[in-house]
């Protein structure tokens, strides 16, 4: 990983690679911040430049033996740490070391729900146990490889149970000769506050939206500026959340019809009395209730449709800064927002979260869903 390699976070990068020309890195470290701004591509770009022996002013050279081994991540002096699930596997890290390895060399920006799926493990909670403490010291207590600097990287170490991180104390605070941490956290409030004094905090901040369009224009050649930026402004700082909305955006798409023609043709019902409307909803509760749909993406769409409902009330305040919107969703809401209102908005909701509840309980989703067409023509009117 290189610093080049990471949108935006200027200032955190020359702060990082001004601190290695002067000789000033301090033997642990705290990459802290919201989740999608780069925190972990951050640490191994760092990482990388320390360790590379043709590094140049701005970054390491990415060419050499030493680059090429951390761009695998198996250079043998770098090691990680992160949450596991208990399993057929172990319960230390290195057996899920091809599994990580693979993650992050293909992503470089995840969150922990991406890694549990990666893992098999979505409906657990991942946890870094107390065997692994007695791993990172052995591999710690190790003579370097290449003579430099041994590195240990822990993501997500506020998920390190209280023995591991109690018995990692000592060590953060006695380090062996050349040895680095890298902590890399989501949720710094909820270290121990004794591991919090013995590292020096790399705060990353979100990133700008003009950032994250120019990222997703380069990645994306085929999208628009102005999709780009919507999407920008919907991700709130957040490049993960970017590449999501990307990644989803052919089920936002369908989703998107799906409320366009529940709310028009509600609304020709209940204020053109258009009956032929009527038939038009009960076919599409009908379409809804498919099997081929499955309740997950049923829920999404409720989840979808509350959200469109928020923004079109907030549409009426005239403040795009407050609106989280595409193009086409924008263009709806001009005809759509005055609609929704004091006097029903709250409503709306309720309706759409109790059909998203009796969803999730299994109910018979076309009678669930032709009822909430019912309770939409009553509303919009």
């Amino acid at each position: 990983m290189q610093f080049c390699d990471i949108i935006g976070q200027e200032n955190e990068k020359n702060q990082l690679r001004q601190a290695v020309r002067e000789g000033r890195i301090p033997h642990a470290q705290l990459f802290a911040g919201p989740a999608g701004v780069g925190k972990l591509a951050l640490a191994l770009a760092y990482a990388q430049y320390i360790a590379c022996p043709n590094r140049t002013e701005h970054d390491s050279c990415g060419t050499c033996p030493t680059c090429i081994q951390f761009n695998k991540l198996q250079h043998p002096d770098l090691h990680f740490a992160f949450p596991i699930v208990k399993g057929d596997e172990g319960d230390v890290c290195d057996a899920y070391a091809e599994k990580w390895r693979g993650l992050v060399t293909e992503h470089k920006y995840f969150d922990l729900d991406d890694w549990y799926r990666v893992m098999g493990v979505e409906t657990k909670q991942g946890m870094i146990y107390e065997k692994e403490s007695s791993e990172i010291l052995r591999k710690l207590s190790l003579k370097s490889f290449s003579g430099g600097y041994k590195i240990m990287l822990i993501w997500q170490p506020e998920k390190m149970n209280a023995t591991c991180a109690n018995k990692l104390l000592k060590l953060l605070e006695e380090p062996p000769t050349m040895t680095l941490f890298l902590l890399v956290s989501e949720h710094p409030e909820q270290l121990l506050s004794t591991i919090l004094s013995r590292v020096q905090e790399v705060r990353v901040p979100r990133l700008s939206e003009e950032t994250i369009a120019a990222g997703l224009q380069k990645e994306y050649a085929w999208l628009d500026t102005e999709d780009a930026r919507s999407i920008a402004h919907m991700a709130n700082g957040s490049y993960l959340a970017a590449l999501k909305m990307m990644s989803e955006s052919e089920d936002n798409q369908t989703y998107f019809d799906d409320f366009v023609a529940l709310m028009r043709n509600a609304w020709l019902v209940g204020q053109k009395k258009d009956y032929s409307a009527l038939l038009k909803l009960r076919q599409w509760s009908t379409d809804m209730a498919d099997s081929k749909v499955g309740r997950e993406k049923q829920k999404a769409f409720l989840q979808y449709a509350q959200r469109q409902i928020r923004e079109n009330y907030i549409y009426n305040f005239h403040c795009s800064s407050m609106n989280y919107q595409t193009k086409k969703e924008q263009e709806f809401s001009t005809k759509f927002a005055p609609f929704i209102h004091d006097g029903n908005v709250e409503k709306m909701m309720n309706e759409l979260g109790k059909a998203e509840q009796q969803i999730a309980q299994n109910g018979n989703a076309k009678i669930i869903f032709f009822d909430l067409c019912l309770q939409m023509i009553v509303l919009v009117k």
